[in-house]
């Protein structure tokens, strides 16, 4: 063994081998010709400026050449349709393909695909043939991490019966325990989250060009292909002067178990004022490594992986947990949180397979100030990064969180003065970003001035893109969010799950939404593509600049009561401008709630239904809609049934239409 006094001039030798770091440069935005390049199935000139500055080039499955079939179209839940980014995807029977044309150089893929699960639950696995050039190579796929059934908190077994009877079940349109006769479900009862995706280094560089073909495998009935990334990925990252992993023990074949090595790496640097570096390789790890004033860097999340199985508890722990697993946890806010902690340039891939919400199992968790958290992979976790505060100045960015069984990300309890930019999330279990500013009865602090720029959001199965509970002065700001599938948004401000109060200004800036606003179960309508949610107190100071809401599946903007709250809060200070709508199923706004909102340079075309849906709180008085609508000038435009700003709407005539029906917009293009 080296001993410590050794260990710089160690490391430094050990590290000479593994190469230098080469930047990989950003995506071409001119591909090669045969290759369709998207962002969120879109033209790129559509969102350009808006959305997480990304790596890869996005290839959708239904651009290109394929014996296959085209499936799609449909938004409705429980789809493989639905769950498809663009809402459109290619399934392949045994032997048939999908072929992609590189539209830049690239050694490296990702694919998101979908594979049945077992009739039993628990997945299937299988390998998708793939030939890049003329070389081969097979590329792992897996259901164990998809198909989640049933109601909330969601089984894993398809043949589940009902896990909540004495909930309202809006298939039946009752409570099926007070019943009689008792309805029958068939099974399974609401799948989803039907993709999971792989990446795969090719082992050289292919040309703009060049082929990449998938062809599906013999050992499972059919394989949807949704899309392909490519990108051209770096040599890894070396760290010459660091306290290096693999010098405590660190086994990076993943056969033994490195969370002892990792803390005693972790103990030394901070000893020693040096950087962790964790070199390529798989290290197993089936637990939380506590940080805490410590720099840990990877050589590349395509390199170096940390990954870990969920392991059962013997007993549950004081936070209600029944598992751990891997993840990298700050300390307890109680106890002041960590700091100065910063992670960097690894993945991190978890094993969790059902939701169960008291457990911790998330890849980044606890209380951070002063941190950063940038260039990490995170998959297969419940939450990808969950922070229970208070704590401050934190950076998450240019991080790639996919495939959660929960949230993406999650700034919950008393975060303030922090960022994240950049980030991409796809096939989320919840929310993909959110601010919880959850109050516990007024003991804790808000969140606040908090910012989420340049991310983008695609197809989170359950809930928003981006969501806000409450806080003062946070900003969404140029983000792109996607394909929405079930009970949620694009873009949500809701004052629900019990959190403090709004306060200040809540800015949504520069946004673009696209195929969003999902059908809500039980109050069996359309929600928005940006919801205001007056649940549990009065809304005020939410302005709306600058954001684009394109292909709306019902209405661009939703303003809401609960119905049993309706005569108890309303709404006051919303306000838009300058914003544009490019096509929605039905109103461009929906107004259920009292109170009003302001409109300026609203500008929209391909309206579905009539241009303000305006109920307000349902008391229908004489004197109109308890919501008024501020015309400020400039808003023009409108579809199926004129201008969508008409003079005999204002200032609150009833317009109320509970359930219009849906016509369904041209694609949006150039405005």
């Amino acid at each position: 063994m080296t001993r410590p006094g050794t260990l710089v001039a160690a490391v430094a030798a050990a590290s000479l081998t593994i190469g230098v770091l080469a930047i990989a440069p950003a995506a071409s935005a001119t591909p090669a010709s045969g290759s369709v390049v998207t962002r969120a199935a879109l033209d790129p000139a559509l969102v350009a400026g808006r959305g997480a500055d990304v790596r890869f080039l996005e290839q959708e499955a239904e651009n290109a050449a394929t014996n296959g079939t085209v499936i799609g179209g449909g938004r409705e839940a429980y789809t493989l349709e639905a769950e498809a980014s663009g809402r459109k995807a290619v399934k392949l029977l045994p032997g048939q393909y999908v072929e992609f044309t590189l539209p830049a150089a690239a050694n490296a893929i990702t694919v998101r695909y979908s594979i049945p699960d077992s009739p039993t639950g628990g997945g299937l696995t299988a390998a998708l043939a793939v030939k890049a050039g003329s070389q081969k190579a097979t590329l792992p796929m897996t259901s164990q991490y998809a198909y989640l059934y049933n109601q909330y908190p969601f089984s894993n077994d398809p043949n589940a019966g009902l896990l909540h009877p004495d909930w309202w079940v809006t298939e039946c349109a009752c409570v099926p325990q007070f019943t009689t006769p008792t309805p029958t479900f068939s099974t399974p009862f609401r799948p989803t989250k039907f993709y999971d995706e792989e990446r795969l280094l090719l082992g050289k560089t292919y040309k703009a060009g060049e082929k990449i073909r998938l062809t599906a495998p013999a050992g499972v009935a059919w394989t949807v292909i949704d899309l392909i990334d490519t990108e051209k990925v770096g040599l890894p990252h070396v760290k010459l002067v660091a306290s290096n992993v693999l010098l405590f023990g660190a086994d990076p074949t993943g056969r033994r178990d490195s969370a002892p090595a990792i803390d005693k790496a972790i103990a030394f640097a901070k000893k020693k004022g040096l950087t962790v570096y964790i070199p390529p390789g798989t290290y197993r790890v089936d637990r939380h490594i506590v940080v805490d004033g410590v720099t840990i860097e990877g050589a590349g999340s395509w390199y170096t992986k940390i990954k870990g199985r969920e392991v059962a508890l013997a007993q549950p722990a004081a936070d209600g947990s029944v598992h751990t697993g891997v993840g990298f946890y700050g300390q307890d806010a109680a106890v002041g949180g960590s700091s100065n902690v910063h992670l960097s340039g690894f993945a991190i891939e978890g094993d969790v397979r059902e939701r169960i919400d008291t457990d911790q199992v998330n890849a980044i968790g606890g209380a951070f100030h002063d941190s950063s958290f940038s260039g990490l992979h995170i998959q297969h976790t419940k939450v990808g990064l969950w922070f229970d505060g208070p704590m401050s100045n934190v950076v998450v960015e240019d991080n790639i969180i996919v495939d959660q069984i929960a949230d993406a990300l999650n700034f919950h309890i008393g975060v303030v003065d922090s960022v994240a930019r950049d980030n991409f999330v796809r096939n989320s279990g919840d929310d993909g970003m959110a601010m919880w500013a959850e109050s516990r009865g007024g003991t804790t602090a808000t969140n606040a001035r908090n910012v989420f720029d340049h991310n983008t959001v695609q197809t989170p199965t359950l809930a928003n893109g981006i969501a806000i509970y409450g806080g003062r002065d946070n900003t969404v700001s140029n983000n792109l969010v996607a394909d929405t599938i079930r009970e949620g948004s694009a873009l949500h401000a809701g004052s629900r799950f019990g959190a403090h109060p709004f306060g200040g200004t809540l800015n949504f800036i520069d946004n673009t939404t696209v195929r969003a606003g999902t059908f809500e179960l039980n109050w069996k309508i359309g929600l928005g593509s940006i919801w205001i949610y007056a649940l549990e107190g009065s809304i005020s100071g939410i302005h709306v600049t600058g954001d684009s809401y394109l292909d709306s599946t019902y209405n661009a903007m939703m303003l809401v009561s609960d119905y049993g709250v309706k005569d108890l809060y309303s709404m006051s200070d919303v306000a838009f401008a300058n914003v544009r709508v490019d096509g929605t199923g039905t109103s461009v706004l929906s107004a259920r709630v009292a109170g009003g909102a302001s409109f300026q340079n609203v500008d929209a075309r391909n309206v579905g239904a009539v241009g303000i849906n305006n109920c307000g709180s349902f008391n229908f008085t004489p004197a109109g809609s308890e919501f008024a609508v501020t015309d400020l000038g400039g808003n023009d435009g409108g579809g199926t049934t004129g201008p969508w700003m008409a003079s005999w709407e204002l200032p609150n005539t009833i317009t109320c239409d509970d359930r219009p029906p849906v016509v369904v917009p041209p694609a949006p293009s150039a405005w």
